[in-house]
C-alpha cells in the first residue's frame, strides 16, 4: 500500500499527464485534418507520417505531462505557495513554456533522425531542427503548450483549493442526489485563541493561523482525513469508517508535531497554539448545496453532538474527548489510556 502522503501527490500529478495527453491527441487528430494524406509538413518540408504521431504524440504528452506534474507538486507548488493565482499560473507557464523549447528541439532532432534515417547530429537532422525553430509552426506549438499548462496549472490549483476529494465528489457527481452515510467528525478548536489574538494583532495572528493549519495538515494527510471546514481557529475534519483509529492516531500526531514546532512558534510569534478536540460518529446526509457558491455538506446530529463534545473538554479539563459511540468502533493498540466520564 502506497502512503497516504504519496498517494496524494500521485493523485495531484496524474491529472497532469491526462490533461496533456488529451491535447497530444487533440493536436494530432487536427494536424491530420489540416495535412490530410500528406508525407511532409508544408511549412518545414520536414516529413509527417500520421500513424507515428497518432501513437507517439499522445504518449509523449502524458510523459511530459507527468514530468510537469511531478515538477509542479514536488518544487514549484512549494516554491510560490505564497503568491497570487494569476502570479503564479503567468510565471510557471512561462517557466515551463522555456524547458518545452528545448524538449521539442529535443523531440524533433529524435525524429527527424529516425524518418531520415541519419545521425542524431548530422547535417541534415540539424538543418531540418532550424528550420523547424523558424516556422510559424514552432511558435503556434508553443503557445499551444503554454495554453495547455495554463489549463493544467489552473486545475491543480482548483484542486488545492476545494481538496482532491470534494473536486472528486463534483466532477463524479457522486452527491447530486443527497445519500446518507457513517462517518467520523473531529472538531479542533484552538486553546485560548481570543487571548492570543489580543496579544498578536489580527495580521499577525492571521499569519500564526496559517502556519498552524500548515502543520496540522501532514497529519490529517498521513491518516487520510478530509477536512470538511475553517471556522476561524476551529476545524472540522471528517474520516469514512474504513479506519477509524486514524483520527485518534491523527489527533496525538498533531500534538507532536506542534510540540516539535514549539521553538519555531515561540520565535515568530512569543506563543505555543495548543488544541482541544471532540470526536464522535454517526449517520449523516451529504449533497450538494448552494447556488451562488456550492459546496458539498453534511447534515445530522452528529455535528451538532460533535461540537458540544468538544466544548466539553474545558469542563472537563482534557484536550480529547469521543463518543462511546466511536470508541465501540475503536480497535487502539496498547499505550492508550482511556478514561469514562459518563453520560
Amino acid at each position: 500500500m502506497l502512503a497516504p502522503a504519496v498517494k496524494r501527490n500521485l493523485f495531484r500529478i496524474v491529472p497532469f499527464g491526462l490533461i496533456w495527453m488529451i491535447f497530444g491527441l487533440l493536436y494530432t487528430l487536427v494536424e491530420r485534418a489540416i495535412l490530410g494524406d500528406l508525407t511532409y509538413y508544408p511549412s518545414t518540408g520536414n516529413p509527417y507520417n500520421f500513424s507515428s504521431n497518432l501513437v507517439l504524440t499522445p504518449l509523449l504528452s502524458l510523459v511530459i505531462g507527468m514530468l510537469a506534474g511531478a515538477t509542479e507538486v514536488l518544487y514549484f507548488s512549494k516554491r510560490f505557495k505564497e503568491k497570487g493565482l494569476v502570479w503564479k499560473i503567468a510565471f510557471k507557464t512561462l517557466i515551463y513554456v522555456f524547458i518545452m523549447f528545448f524538449f521539442l528541439c529535443v523531440t524533433s532532432i529524435i525524429s527527424n533522425s529516425i524518418e531520415l534515417q541519419k545521425g542524431l547530429f548530422s547535417e541534415e537532422v540539424l538543418s531540418n531542427l532550424w528550420i523547424f525553430i523558424l516556422s510559424p509552426a514552432f511558435w503556434i506549438l508553443e503557445l499551444y503548450v503554454g495554453f495547455i499548462m495554463i489549463i493544467a496549472l489552473f486545475f491543480a490549483e482548483v484542486s488545492d483549493n476545494l481538496g482532491q476529494q470534494v473536486l472528486a465528489n463534483f466532477l463524479t457527481g457522486k452527491y447530486h442526489a443527497p445519500q446518507e452515510e457513517q462517518r467520523i467528525f473531529m472538531f479542533l478548536d484552538m486553546k485560548s485563541s481570543t487571548t492570543i489574538a489580543e496579544k498578536l494583532g489580527h495580521v499577525q495572528y492571521f499569519k500564526m493561523l496559517k502556519a498552524y493549519y500548515e502543520d496540522l495538515s501532514a497529519s490529517i494527510i498521513q491518516y487520510e482525513g478530509q477536512i470538511y471546514q475553517y471556522v476561524g481557529d476551529e476545524v472540522v475534519i471528517t474520516w469514512n469508517l474504513k479506519s477509524p483509529e486514524n483520527s485518534v492516531h491523527c489527533f496525538f500526531q498533531m500534538k507532536e508535531i506542534l510540540k516539535e514546532q514549539a521553538a519555531s512558534y515561540q520565535s515568530r510569534y512569543q506563543v505555543v497554539p495548543s488544541f482541544k478536540a471532540g470526536l464522535h460518529v454517526g449517520k449523516v446526509t451529504t449533497g450538494e448545496l448552494g447556488v451562488i457558491k456550492k459546496d458539498i455538506a453534511f447534515s445530522g446530529d452528529v455535528l451538532n453532538t460533535a461540537a458540544r463534545i468538544q466544548s466539553l473538554c474545558n469542563q472537563y479539563h482534557v484536550d480529547l474527548l469521543i463518543s462511546g459511540d466511536l470508541l465501540q468502533r475503536l480497535k487502539l493498540p496498547a499505550g492508550y489510556e482511556i478514561q469514562d466520564l459518563g453520560s
